[in-house]
């Protein structure tokens, strides 16, 4: 689907592709039904099985693709080859190939699978990822709550935001959160697949001061 000038599919759960002048770029390759190997870039928000999945990051690999990615994630990619390995940490600017890539911490501050123990983290290092491209700034926040760290963002052309609840925010929250730093479109993920439902991406959207599009997986 054409979006703002860009080619967006989303794939399920937390996973999209994103077609560019620069090239295709795919953030936290998950359960993808078809072998393409066509990723220019190939971004993940951190280790956990359902954003770095290799399996899915053998079908869209290529020898000159370039994987930007959290350092937890370099022995599941280790059996592949590739053109590089970007390892990244939060609150950091990147230049990479033709990319400006900033990293925004991604965690949990309410959602625990124990007592005082997040899902994720803070202290892990998982990120999110403002991506400048085309003359658009596109955010995919990865697993996380609404962090103050939210307050910071300005000037997004695109948000994609967890709505499910559980483990991220609940569709309310990413509501809240997007009605904060207005971006001009939200389009929500993490649904459909582990946890959650479009009936989430509803609430989210009926909630939401700001345009959103509901993405229908491919």
């Amino acid at each position: 689907m054409n979006i703002k000038g860009l080619e967006i599919h989303w794939k399920g759960h937390d996973c999209f592709s994103i077609k560019t002048s620069k090239g295709i770029i795919y953030i936290d390759p998950f359960e993808l039904k078809e072998t393409t190997h066509d990723a220019d870039y190939i971004f993940i928000t951190h280790e956990h099985f359902d954003h770095c999945h290799p399996e899915s990051i053998g079908k869209i690999i290529k020898e000159d693709t370039i994987i930007i990615a959290t350092p937890d994630c370099q022995s599941k990619l280790s059996s592949f080859r590739f053109k590089a390995l970007h390892p990244v940490e939060p609150n950091k600017n990147y230049t990479i190939g033709e990319l400006n890539i900033e990293t925004v911490p991604s965690y949990n501050t309410n959602k625990f699978r124990s007592p005082g123990q997040p899902f994720h983290p803070k202290e892990d290092g998982k990120v999110g990822y403002l991506i400048t491209i085309d003359n658009k700034r596109l955010y995919h926040a990865g697993d996380t709550d609404h962090i103050a760290e939210m307050k910071d963002l300005h000037n997004i052309d695109i948000a994609f935001v967890p709505v499910s609840g559980t483990y991220v925010m609940t569709a309310q929250e990413a509501a809240e959160a997007v009605n904060n730093f207005r971006p001009a479109l939200a389009i929500p993920m993490h649904y459909g697949s582990i946890v959650g439902s479009k009936a989430d991406a509803e609430t989210f959207k009926n909630a939401s001061h700001v345009p959103v599009q509901i993405l229908e997986k491919e």
